[in-house]
């Protein structure tokens, strides 16, 4: 066996370890993208009701902060108003994540197998080949799955963080100009 042949069947082990990890990743992403889609689900259903929970805490906060006048409230109201918006965003980035994490992991779960199944190919063992085949599409179709569920949920996401950032800012205006009497 020449240099380049152990280097070969080298990969080939790591990749064929590498199936298992690659494989429950799916798994997990898939588990947490069905989380992520019940949580958009029942946000969307509310704000089509009108009923914003977010917006209304953080607009609750904003009113706790207004309702003790001090030097500089409108530091802390901008301060509240930035550590909210953070939040917001901080969550839509795990969507974002989860775009592209999962096509990755669905062509790492379809390439791996395809090796193992170019192999049953060559010893004619037909029915790995098909085994493979079978794991590699599945893998393919849910990482894209992934993908672009968290696509379209991270973009209606975004314009809802938009428009709820927006409402802040105008309701904090309102309660700075109430609370210096600029009303």
């Amino acid at each position: 066996m020449t240099a380049i042949d152990q280097l070969r069947e080298f990969f080939h082990h790591i990749a064929a370890f590498l199936v298992w990890p690659v494989l429950a990743g799916l798994l997990c992403l898939m588990a947490a993208m069905l989380v992520a889609l019940g949580g958009f689900v029942r946000e969307a259903w509310d704000r089509r009701a009108g009923c914003r929970r977010s917006l209304e805490r953080a607009q609750q906060a904003l009113d706790r902060i207004a309702s003790q006048p001090r030097e500089g409230l409108d530091l802390l109201l901008e301060e509240q108003l930035q550590n909210t918006e953070r939040e917001r965003w901080r969550a839509l980035g795990r969507l974002r994540l989860a775009v592209r994490v999962g096509p990755s992991l669905g062509l790492m779960g379809t390439l791996i197998p395809m090796a193992n199944a170019l192999q049953g190919l060559a010893d004619g063992n037909l029915p790995a080949l098909a085994s493979n085949m079978v794991t590699a599409f599945a893998a393919t179709v849910i990482g894209l799955t992934i993908s672009v569920a968290a696509y379209l949920m991270a973009a209606a996401r975004e314009s809802w963080v938009r428009a709820d950032s927006q409402a802040l800012a105008f309701h904090a205006e309102r309660l700075l100009r109430r609370v210096t009497g600029k009303e």
